[in-house]
């Protein structure tokens, strides 16, 4: 298309659609077919005035009499520099090898390429249809009446030979000169840049590829290639119930292979395509006589990529309306709760402590994957739940036993003695048998793993106790470690080799926000060469990764496949907006937002159909992977084996963007992650499952993982708060946990509430809520005379709770009365003297109970 602006000469009726002998029209959009010797050509595409060059129309069927041949040509790599070995990384080789073959390369079968040469109209479209003596299709084509500009196609394939056959999307217009302003498949790759190397984009996910890739539904996570030039949006949506369902009925089918999507047709040109069904697989082959349909729609916009992927989540695919079935069993805030008793349970929640160098340093078991280890690793995940939850509840198993051995770990973490690597944390993960720490797969020290395990951890704990000499002095040796490690440009290495000190990894560039850590310095420390530093880190990062739509991840298991780092890359340009007040901050913020929400899967439309699982039946909208997020999705992630994972830690960061911006897309998108997760929530413990694919089996291996969950969930619950009441309640958020996302923790500092100081503050048993639908957090004043309990109605319709207060949790002494206040602090009624209270609260509202101790 070189998507280049032309006029006909015709008329455009500005009054629903017209249908002519080969066209098709209405107020938006102008269709011309003409008739060639080749058949029937696209001659004219027109979007309000608007037209497009390098049309086409011509079809495409993939046929073969076989079984297409699934070896992989691992050649494809040979584009990366040093190749891309993958004998290290045994959970890669897998993906990465069906990735290269023919099928996924797109060389596999005979491609019969076509125009038809007849066409047929009819009361509100054309039907166009071509034959051959192998075959005879059908292809309705008409304009949709709601959406102006889309286009329907109905495409019916009758085999007269046996055989393996797909259907491709026909092409409408192509790319000039194989420049695309924008290309992406969302979950895969979004980029203004075509990249050359194929590892770069099909593994990483960093640049657009040059070949014509077939990409599987799986890791899909809305299924819409869309390719953008010169202001106008072309895109591809499979009509839904296309794809695999990852649980048809009563087992996982998440690896079924339904769906095909491309943005290059298999000529080589950019333009997004479509493949059903896909060669070889689920429903290709067919017996003479049978037949195949493929229902999807084109959208033609003069707009940008997000406004038409927008279009595919919202309008086709009904995102939103899966809140209006969601209910639960147990509200989140009751979940904090029990885990709060998880994590007090030194067996069920794996705690360990081991003598090292003198102190006593204390973690969980850890029984993932890690090199090296004999079953013997151990880690702690969140320090700023941990501090924020011993705060908050006063639990004293937390503040005396968990804390002070958690300091010591990671105090033990750390290498505080000279050389290469002082001030750096050594290690993820501590090896009790070997009495060392080490990274997750491999001998090496990361400059982001700084940023995490001292910079961040330290730095909130150091919110909590600011007077700690000893971490101030630590927090330091660690910036201090990452400004020696930051190149001139703002960059740094992806890591270090342990032995060698020598930079490794060299073939990716480190699209993280390893920045952050200088910020969390300049907080603490107050010393403005970190800020400095991380602006400078900040500002590369927009330019290299954010503005090209290319990410690394943090997962060394993975290789450092684009993960949630890239939400923290939001979270990290929010925080730095905020510190430095300029707009190009929020705007590159946004921008990555946007990228990241494309890390969420929005299909298929969750129902209410009727499943089973392990024995147990739900609804298909309680195990959907709808709302849900990756790991690592792409083509080399865990999503392509697991399935999406419960850990939402980007749930808190999207109401808060939700409050920035008004896009609604974020904010069901974090209510779709946290909402009705019954399914996958241990029945015992309250800790959810990781991965998807597990359903409802618990922490599993990651002991550790509630304490993320805590975490995550906290901040959610806060942000929502904040966001109902206007920003009328709200408390300080401290800095992003490692690793998993964006979460941040609280506690460490008075907020407000109606202008008034307090507390968060919910010591265990204080607050019994009885209908799970309704949510809550609490605050105490810091004149410790009033208790604020904020509610918040998770669901779509009014809700009525029954709360019970025990004021013994809070002071002794007789005497309470209570106001019932709306979100904007109006009282409501009369004061209550009892010490239970009904309560009514409007569709995802927010009632305020202010509780006086006399």
């Amino acid at each position: 298309m070189r998507w280049i602006v032309m006029f006909y000469s015709v008329i455009i009726l500005f009054c629903g659609q017209r249908v002519y002998a080969q066209r098709l029209q209405n107020d938006k959009l102008l269709l011309e077919w003409s008739h060639t010797k080749e058949g029937y050509r696209l001659k004219g595409l027109n979007i309000a005035g608007r037209g497009l060059s390098n049309l086409s129309g011509e079809y495409l069927l993939l046929y073969s009499a076989g079984k297409p041949d699934s070896t992989p040509d691992l050649h494809y790599a040979d584009t990366h520099p040093g190749g891309f070995s993958l004998k290290e990384y045994n959970y890669l080789v897998r993906n990465w090898e069906s990735n290269l073959s023919p099928v996924s390369m797109n060389t596999a079968g005979t491609a019969i390429h076509f125009y038809p040469d007849k066409v047929e109209k009819t009361a509100d479209g054309l039907v166009f249809s071509g034959t051959s003596k192998d075959w005879d299709l059908s292809a309705k084509w008409q304009l949709d009446e709601r959406f102006h500009h889309d286009i329907l196609v109905n495409i019916t394939l009758r085999a007269k030979r046996a055989g393996y056959y797909s259907i491709a999307t026909p092409t409408l217009a192509t790319v000039k000169d194989k420049q695309p302003d924008f290309a992406m498949i969302p979950g895969y790759f979004q980029s203004n840049t075509v990249q050359h190397d194929l590892v770069l984009s099909y593994g990483y996910g960093q640049g657009i590829p040059d070949k014509p890739v077939i990409f599987r539904e799986r890791t899909a996570s809305t299924l819409s290639p869309l390719v953008t030039k010169d202001g106008i949006t072309l895109a591809v949506i499979p009509e839904p119930g296309t794809g695999r369902d990852p649980w048809e009925k009563d087992e996982n089918t998440h690896n079924l292979w339904k769906l095909g999507l491309s943005v290059m047709n298999r000529e080589g040109a950019y333009t997004p395509v479509a493949y059903h069904p896909v060669l070889g697989q689920t429903g290709s082959y067919m017996d003479a006589g049978e037949q195949r349909t493929f229902s999807f729609r084109y959208t033609v916009q003069p707009a940008d990529w997000y406004t038409v992927y927008n279009h595919a989540v919202n309008d086709i695919y009904r995102f939103p309306d899966q809140l209006k079935l969601k209910t639960t069993r147990q509200s989140v805030s009751d979940r904090i709760m029990s885990m709060l008793h998880y994590l007090d349970n030194d067996s069920t929640s794996m705690w360990h402590t081991f003598q090292y160098k003198g102190l006593e340093i204390g973690a969980q078991a850890y029984l993932g994957g890690v090199v090296g280890s004999g079953r013997d690793a151990m880690k702690n995940s969140d320090y700023g739940a941990m501090w924020m939850l011993a705060t908050i509840t006063g639990d004293s198993v937390l503040l005396k036993k968990r804390l002070p051995a958690a300091l010591n770990f990671k105090l033990a973490q750390q290498q505080a003695e000279p050389g290469f690597f002082q001030g750096a944390a050594v290690g993820q993960y501590y090896l009790w048998k070997k009495q060392r720490f080490t990274e997750e797969w491999g001998t090496y020290v990361e400059p982001v793993a700084l940023t995490y395990y001292t910079m961040l951890d330290m730095g909130n704990i150091l919110l909590f106790e600011p007077d700690n000499k000893l971490l101030l002095q630590r927090l330091r040796l660690g910036a201090d470690k990452l400004l020696q490690w930051q190149h001139a440009d703002g960059h740094w290495e992806v890591a270090y080799d342990d032995a060698t000190t020598k930079a490794v990894f060299k073939d990716i560039p480190d699209l993280r926000p390893t920045f952050y850590g200088l910020l969390v310095a300049y907080r603490i420390l107050n010393d403005k060469k970190y800020l400095a530093a991380a602006r400078k880190g900040a500002d590369w990062l927009m330019r290299e990764g954010v503005d090209k739509g290319a990410f690394l991840g943090v997962c060394g298991d993975a290789r450092f496949v684009a993960d949630f780092a890239t939400g923290q890359t939001v979270q990290a340009l929010l925080d730095l907006y905020d510190l430095c007040g300029e707009e190009r901050y929020k705007k590159a913020a946004i921008a990555a937002a946007r990228i990241y929400t494309a890390s969420v899967y929005t299909h298929p439309i969750p129902s209410r159909a009727k499943k089973m699982v392990k024995g147990q039946e739900w609804e298909d909208w309680q195990i959907s992977q709808a709302g849900l997020s990756f790991e690592h999705g792409g083509s080399l992630g865990s999503a392509n084996l697991h399935g999406p994972i419960m850990l939402a830690s980007h749930a808190g960061m999207f109401v808060r963007l939700f409050a920035l911006t008004h896009d609604s897309l974020f904010i069901n998108m974090a209510r779709a992650a946290i909402w009705g997760r019954d399914a996958f929530v241990d029945k015992t413990t309250r800790v959810a499952s990781y991965y998807w694919t597990t359903m409802n089996a618990g922490a599993g291996p990651y002991p550790h993982h509630a304490w993320w969950q805590v975490g995550l969930l906290t901040d959610y619950l806060v942000s929502e708060t904040s966001l109902r009441s206007r920003g009328n309640i709200s408390f300080p958020h401290g800095f992003i946990t490692p690793k998993v996302g964006p979460h941040t923790c609280y506690g460490f500092a008075p907020g407000k509430i109606f202008g008034k100081a307090a507390r968060l503050y919910m010591p265990d048993g204080m607050l019994k809520v009885i209908n799970p639908q309704v949510d809550y957090i609490a605050a105490l004043s810091t004149t410790n005379d009033k208790i604020y309990i904020m509610l918040l109605n998770d669901d779509d319709e009014a809700q009525q709770t029954v709360l019970q207060f025990d004021a013994a949790k809070v002071k002794k002494g007789q005497g309470i009365t209570a106001s019932i206040l709306d979100e904007t602090g109006r009282k409501e009624g009369m004061e209550i003297t009892s010490p239970e209270w009904q309560v009514q609260i409007p569709p995802f509202g927010l009632k305020i109970l202010e509780i006086s101790l006399l």
